[in-house]
């Protein structure tokens, strides 16, 4: 999945936020089989960058609904 900037996270509503995080937690899933299995990635660095960008997208999701909230 092609990394997106915040300005282009901020756009995406909700549920485009939570079908990301699910294709994110896929894939790091199975960036971590593989490394668990052939105990080499070809590309080690996709695992960390996924994992951070899979954080950012649960921030700004959990900042969207708690902006939906009346406080």
């Amino acid at each position: 999945m092609a990394k997106k900037n915040k300005t282009e996270l901020k756009d995406l509503s909700i549920v485009e936020l939570q079908q990301m995080s699910q294709t994110l937690a896929r894939e790091v899933f199975d960036l971590r089989n593989t490394l668990a299995l052939q105990r080499k990635l070809e590309k080690p660095h996709l695992l960390k960058a996924t994992r951070r960008q899979r954080s950012r997208v649960l921030g700004l999701l959990t900042k969207k609904q708690n902006e939906g909230v009346a406080v």
